[in-house]
């Protein structure tokens, strides 16, 4: 059906109709002229359907209003009563995206799915869930996610308790996340930037029911929302759903909710503030020094994709020369920058990382001095063709790290489309794109310099410091407010505070009603395709190489990977492989510079990436491949290029640059930091794994807290152990680039698969010939059971083992029952009753068995919470529809869409580990067949791996401390 500019559609008038070519979409741009909601349609033939609502949402203190709100909404609704209709969707639901998000000024919902019924379901789950929230009958929705006084009873410790409070205690735990927060506060002070959207942990305990509800009454209008729908959908069924079930029940009303504008500076302003850190962690080298810039409007495209490629220019490729300038000068062990164009006034920012106050003069005199060097003397013409060819080519490929890809450019067009400008400005790159690159030909990039950072006020200088006993303090000064709130109350005033506790309590352990979860909409079994998908594989030659080839549509890109056998590389050396992937591509060859090849790899590929990874062999818990892993992407006319780059890193790097293997191992041991506070959960989990599996241990062995703990000696004892390092790279060099070690991989279409094979027949003939010895390596097993002490305010708590070596084998039905275990007795156990931000249940093919929290408030209440998984388990009921939902929601998971180029890399996968197609269908015939039998009979298999008591938890030092008696050593994680 052809739609008609300015005719209406089921309430929805069409106001523009436009082709973006550049993401081979159609646009509908249309308005609803009842409720004001606006409804912007990228009609194209992609299967995985997005939809999103969203509104704009500025706070005006940090209380967190509108991030505990995002949370609560989806805690039941009008027509789907159940406290978690949220949770009941990912149990039962196909989707493959659901989610919600809070950012500075707008909260967006998404959904996604492949699966046209399933699209429908959520959708309503989530229109209902914004518009008709039962927010306003029950207090305890905003007392469980956002915050509570806990108090069971008189004689207890008073307590604050909520998801989103212990969320942000973790979320602001990191340096670089209080940092990025001043930074926003700094420039932004007189707007809604200038407070803190998620809740500042200080401030959430001031936010009442009061202002809660209002907040929703003022914001959550349709007149306030922006839809977002993308696919292949017929668009006139969507819009007369939206408009009968929801929209024709609003009338347009104006609401307050523009974003203002900062009046610019007219001198930079400074900010210093202190972070906690341990009592054992040093002080020195530990400050992060930032200089902040506002740049224009994010309404401005082409300046925005302009500063987006500056900043990769300026500071995030080995070329940089502002990252450079610094690194030289000293100032830091660790340089990043950030551009945010979420926000109306984007931000650009410069940061050293573990430095010192002392040399902010110097760091402010080296920004500008080179900044200064770069207008009058101009930037390399071939760094700016680097840094443009790696952005155009990520703009092309289209791909998100695993987030479907309409999700993403529904995000970009919010960029423009939440301050009243044409939301489809971000998706039309291509004549943006063609005016940024006169910079290769003229001083295009100097004159941005030289007008948003040489000359701009409006900046400021954030500084934040290490502070010793700071956390120690603050949880002082917190625990005696709450004891002096607590002895000013009256015994009335007490009893009312344990009567909310308990009533919450009491909510959060009644389960909803057959009849209450029976709103929530549900496929049938029928709806899922009960054949596993068949990923494309030929199994081909190159010489003598065996050659796996993935036939598949990739928009003229293709994707090489490497996979190199590297078992002989010694037990004592194991580390050395994860510096090695790290190094190489990052240091000069015999024929380029490091700078050079930055720039050599940028212009002519999308990227080459090295690694170290580990394979286990299908259903076995002690054997795995361990291989040195090279992935690359290029167009396919440049694939010989591709090729002969690869062989200049991989053959001819030269490793006696001291100076540049100095700056690449404190830059990893930098982002390791940051990752490790982000991602604390995988830290512990990989950790408590590695107490007795063989797989788990070599791979904490190349990324976890052992490996980071043998950077933190290379960076310590770098004079002496330089000489070390570099013969370790040479001889593991050696030992890996075999052809007799390789199996290659190509993704992309057939006709240039030839292509391919002429190219690499030069790398062949280089590769050495030798059959170097293979290990077997000897892991021996042993519960630490460590607790891993941070400056975190908060747990992550991790229990493991493998329950093959206790005579289990694997079912396709633990995959079910991860899906129950995680969304049902997890989540209300460790999230719910809790309070923390998430709990998470694993079970692998292999046998490894991991339960994990994350931002977790407590310590031994979840470790007993795991161990009682078992008796649930045993204990399990449910009826047909229940054993329905679960089945559904584990198969969503099976299911997730696959770009082309992850169809390559799975494929390579289950080759390695000889997964065959019948292994995949097997196993999800034994998902589909699941009864309620099947979870019962797995109860013991949880409670035996539970009562081997291995564990691992890393946290608060004051709670470790607290519970030292439970652990076999503690340690501090950083110096």
């Amino acid at each position: 059906m052809e739609l008609q500019l300015n005719k209406v559609y089921s309430g929805f008038k069409l106001l523009e109709q436009k082709n973006i070519k550049d993401i081979n979409s159609t646009a509908f741009i249309f308005e609803h002229e009842k409720s004001g909601a606006k409804l912007l349609y990228l009609k194209n033939d992609d299967d995985n359907k997005v939809f999103s609502i969203s509104f704009r949402t500025p706070p005006t203190d940090s209380t967190g209003v509108a991030h505990i709100l995002e949370h609560s909404v989806l805690c039941g609704s009008r027509k789907f009563p159940s406290k978690e209709p949220f949770v009941e969707l990912i149990k039962g639901s196909l989707n493959t995206f659901l989610n919600a998000m809070t950012f500075s000024d707008k909260t967006m919902y998404p959904v996604a799915s492949r699966n046209d019924k399933d699209f429908h379901n959520l959708m309503d789950v989530y229109l209902d869930a914004v518009l008709y929230p039962n927010i306003y009958k029950y207090p305890e929705i905003m007392m469980q996610e956002g915050w509570h006084y806990e108090l069971e009873n008189k004689e207890d410790e008073l307590t604050y308790k909520g998801v989103v409070y212990n969320e942000m205690k973790g979320a602001l735990s990191s340096p670089e996340s209080i940092l990025m927060r001043k930074v926003q506060e700094s420039l932004f002070p007189d707007t809604p930037y200038g407070v803190e959207s998620g809740g500042d942990p200080d401030f959430i305990p001031d936010l009442t029911q009061e202002q809660f509800t209002a907040f929703h009454k003022k914001l959550y209008h349709p007149s306030n929302s922006y839809i977002f729908l993308y696919g292949a959908m017929d668009i006139t069924e969507q819009l007369k759903f939206i408009n009968e079930e929801y929209l024709k029940n609003f009338d347009k009303i104006q609401v307050d909710s523009e974003i203002p504008v900062q009046k610019a500076f007219e001198a930079e302003r400074k900010l210093v503030l202190d972070y906690p850190i341990s009592d054992n962690e040093k002080e020195e080298d530990k400050s992060f020094l930032s200089l902040n810039y506002v740049i224009g409007r994010s309404t401005d495209k082409e300046l925005s994709l302009a500063f987006d490629i500056l900043e990769h220019l300026l500071l995030e490729t080995p070329a940089a020369p502002l990252k450079k300038a610094l690194i030289d000068a000293d100032l830091g062990k660790d340089v990043f920058g950030s551009y945010d164009s979420s926000v109306l006034q984007p931000t650009f920012s410069v940061v050293v990382k573990n430095s010192n106050e002392a040399k902010v003069d110097q760091f402010k005199k080296v920004v500008s001095d080179t900044l200064k060097a770069l207008t009058q003397n101009g930037i390399d013409k071939k760094l700016i063709e680097s840094s443009i060819n790696i952005r155009e080519f990520q703009l092309r490929e289209a791909e998100f790290d695993g987030y479907p890809r309409g999700l993403m450019y529904g995000i970009r067009c919010m960029d423009s489309w939440l301050y009243g400008e044409n939301s489809l400005m971000h998706l039309e790159y291509e004549d943006t794109l063609n005016k940024v690159k006169e910079a290769l030909t003229t001083n295009y990039f100097e004159k941005l310099i030289e007008k948003y950072l040489l000359n701009n006020t409006h900046s400021s200088l954030v500084i934040v410091n290490p502070k010793k006993g700071l956390a120690e303090k603050k949880a002082e000064e917190l625990k005696k407010k709450l004891e002096d709130y607590k002895s000013s109350l009256s015994d009335s005033e007490l009893n009312k505070i344990i009567v909310n506790t308990n009533k919450l309590k009491e909510r959060q352990v009644t389960p909803d009603s057959p009849e209450v979860l029976k709103t929530i909409p549900l496929l049938s079994l029928e709806d899922i395709d009960k054949k596993s998908e068949t990923l494309p594989l030929l199994e081909a030659q190159i010489n003598s190489i065996k050659t796996l080839v993935h036939p598949i549509f990739t928009s003229g890109i293709a994707y090489i990977n490497m996979y190199f056998n590297s078992s002989t590389v010694p037990q004592d050396k194991l580390p050395y492989i994860s510096l090695l992937s790290s190094v190489l591509g990052k240091i000069g060859t015999e024929k380029y510079s490091y700078e050079e090849l930055s720039n050599i790899i940028n212009i002519n590929t999308g990227g080459i990436r090295f690694g170290g990874e580990a394979f286990a062999e299908c259903g076995k818990s002690d054997i795995f491949y361990p291989k040195f892993t090279v992935r690359a992407k290029a167009l396919t006319e440049k694939l010989p290029k591709l090729i002969e780059i690869i062989e200049e890193i991989m053959l001819h790097t030269k490793f006696e640059d001291k100076k540049r293997i100095k700056e690449i191992i404190q830059e990893m041991k930098s982002r390791m930091e940051m990752r490790m506070l982000q991602r604390g959960h995988t830290v512990a989990a990989k950790r408590a794994a590695s107490y007795f599996s063989p797989i788990a241990k070599y791979e904490e062995t190349l990324i976890g807290l052992s490996f980071y703990k043998f950077i933190s000696d290379l960076e310590n004892n770098f004079e002496t152990r330089y000489s070390e390092v570099v013969e370790s790279f040479k001889h593991l060099s050696k030992l890996i680039f075999n052809r007799n070690n390789l199996i290659l991989s190509f993704t992309g279409e057939e006709k240039d698969y030839e292509s391919f094979e002429k190219s690499f027949v030069s790398l062949y003939n280089s590769l050495s010939t030798e059959n170097p010895e293979k290990i077997s390596y000897n892991f021996e097993p042993s519960a630490l059971n460590e607790g891993l002490m941070t400056s975190s305010k908060v747990q992550y708590v991790a229990k493991a083992y493998n329950f093959k070596e206790l005579g289990y084998s694997y079912t396709g039905s633990l995959q079910v029952l991860k899906t129950i275990i995680g969304f049902d007795y997890l989540w209300n156990k460790v999230r719910v009753q809790g309070g923390a931000y998430g709990a998470f249940a694993n079970f692998q093919w292999g046998g490894n068995t991991v339960f994990s929290s994350y931002r977790d408030p407590n310590l031994k209440e979840t470790l007993a919470a795991y161990d009682k998984a078992g008796e649930f388990a045993q204990n399990f009921d449910s009826d047909e529809r229940e054993m329905t939902k679960y089945i559904i929601g584990t198969v969503s998971e099976l299911d997730s869409p696959l770009t082309p180029s992850m169809k390559g890399i799975v494929s390579d996968e289950y080759y390695i580990r000889h997964i065959t197609q019948a292994h995949v269908q097997k196993e999800r015939d034994e998902i589909i067949g699941t009864k309620k039998e099947d979870i019962r009979s797995l109860g013991t298999l949880i409670a035996d791996c539970m009562k081997q008591n291995y564990f691992c938890v890393l946290g608060s030092e004051d709670k470790i401390k607290a519970n030292k008696d439970i652990f076999g050593s503690i340690l501090n994680v950083f110096e």
